[in-house]
């Protein structure tokens, strides 16, 4: 339920994934090599920070300075494209001759997750897919761990305090400070428990970020532009 009033429509968004599929398949972006492929920016976020208006953000300035499109991908667009078959196997068949070294990345996660979570498994296969065309900012999913390899990518964490959190969610979900509490120690635990199990990562691991931003004391747009100039001069 909470979902719904944080995310931004799928339907509008998967639309959008189809027709970038269909643009970079014209263009043949994934044959080129990975040194020149196109930047991929990752946000992770501690829950109750507000990475969804920083990535829509850095969405519109990414695309005003290259001149192309960009696309947000979060973990409901990710868990639909993943459902969604013909997007599915059309993302998939244009990984091309990198199918294989997408799939070495893949083998060095946790030994034991291919069995227990065949989705997630099939959702870090379109997120290192994507990240490596370039082009897309990954909210979420454990994204900065999975494309740790590849040289394109871009990894940001955003943090606040309890307080800013439970504000935070108490307005945008119009639920009580007691029940915003509750929420966010239960995400929190399930995002650092997804990190450890299936990654073999600690969540609380700051080495894997290029930057990390204070959500209490930097805006949306000050956020946003940061990662955009550290994006476009690096």
């Amino acid at each position: 339920m909470f979902s719904s009033s944080l995310i931004p429509s799928i339907e509008m968004r998967l639309n959008s994934l189809i027709e970038i599929n269909r643009r970079k398949a014209t263009e043949k972006a994934m044959k080129e090599s990975q040194k020149n492929a196109r930047p991929t920016i990752t946000i992770s976020r501690e829950f109750g920070c507000e990475a969804y208006p920083v990535s829509e953000r850095i969405k519109e300035l990414m695309e005003t300075k290259t001149g192309e499109s960009w696309l947000v991908m979060d973990k409901a667009l990710l868990e639909e494209v993943a459902h969604h078959h013909s997007v599915s196997e059309n993302l998939l068949e244009q990984m091309g001759e990198k199918a294989r070294f997408l799939e070495e990345i893949i083998g060095t996660f946790a030994p034991h997750w291919k069995t227990e979570k065949d989705l997630y498994r099939l959702i870090c296969r379109h997120i290192l897919a994507l990240a490596s065309a370039g082009n897309v900012i990954i909210v979420g999913r454990g994204g900065a761990y999975v494309t740790q390899a590849l040289e394109n990518c871009h990894h940001f964490r955003m943090y606040a305090s309890q307080e800013f959190k439970v504000r935070s969610i108490s307005r945008r979900l119009e639920i009580s400070r007691e029940e915003a509490e509750k929420l966010i120690e239960q995400k929190q635990k399930q995002r650092d428990k997804l990190i450890r199990d299936f990654l073999n990562r600690d969540a609380a691991d700051l080495s894997v970020y290029d930057l990390v931003f204070n959500n209490d004391r930097n805006s949306t747009e000050k956020i946003a532009q940061t990662m955009m100039e550290y994006v476009t001069h690096n």
